[in-house]
């Protein structure tokens, strides 16, 4: 019994020496602009727009993707400390390749709104090269999200944070591997990603009466993370200009 746990703490000890090593560690790009806060509390919103977005919206965004689309194929770009140690027959056949499933393992993939974040849980399946050996996976990971706001670029941003990944049948030398694989995939290949453009949002409206325009711009946008849904409040900085005089 003894025995069996030391090779177990030995085969979790290379795995992650290993990983380490051949992968790195996955760099998260810093989310653009600024993270974004609740609403104050008590604070006067006028002047500001409410958006609300449930869970049955990005269910129905995401079954749409993977009906219509096919399955996001997320590929990991090849770095130098890879090549040296893969055949020639295996670079072409192994795909090197997560793939986002609908479901699996008892899992769907989703967003929920719950405990004051945002949770994405997903279901993964794919392929992965490791010492000549073209290793197929599949399992489920959990993730949250993080919202920043740039307001030069007047978008809302989002990036993805796996906490936890669980591979199905694996040992510990490949699910240490396999695990820093989907991590280092995932950070590199979605993050960061846009969530609302509010530029789009902009008005300007001509104001004839009065002999002008009107125009509003986003300049700040807070998050409220509610049960089953996500509250953002648009907040506007309203100009207006006369026009010249004909």
């Amino acid at each position: 019994m003894k025995r069996s746990i030391l090779f177990l703490l030995i085969g979790v000890l290379i795995g992650a020496l290993v990983s380490i090593y051949f992968l790195g560690s996955a760099r998260l790009r810093a989310l653009p602009g600024i993270p974004l806060k609740p609403p104050e509390q008590g604070s006067d919103n006028s002047g500001s727009v409410s958006v609300s977005i449930d869970e049955k919206f990005f269910d129905a965004l995401l079954g749409t993707i993977f009906q219509k689309l096919g399955p996001p194929q997320l590929k990991l770009a090849q770095t130098s400390n890879q090549v040296p140690i893969r055949a020639a027959v295996f670079q072409s056949s192994c795909a090197n390749t997560v793939v986002l499933n609908a479901e699996g393992s008892n899992v769907k993939t989703g967003v929920r709104f719950t405990g004051g974040k945002i949770i994405a849980p997903l279901a993964f399946s794919g392929s992965y090269s490791i010492l000549t050996n073209c290793i197929q996976f599949k399992g489920t990971a959990k993730a949250t999200v993080d919202l920043s706001f740039d307001n030069q670029k007047q978008t809302v941003f989002g990036q993805l944070n796996v906490d936890e990944v669980t591979l199905d049948g694996a040992s510990p030398i490949v699910s240490s591997l396999v695990t820093a694989f989907v991590r280092k995939t995932i950070a590199e290949r979605l993050n960061p990603f846009e969530v609302l453009r509010v530029s789009q949002l902009a008005l300007s409206l001509p104001i004839q009466a009065s002999g002008g325009s009107l125009t509003a711009r986003v300049k700040d946008v807070r998050a409220e993370v509610q049960e089953g849904s996500l509250r953002l409040l648009l907040i506007y900085d309203f100009s207006a200009e006369k026009s010249a005089a004909g």
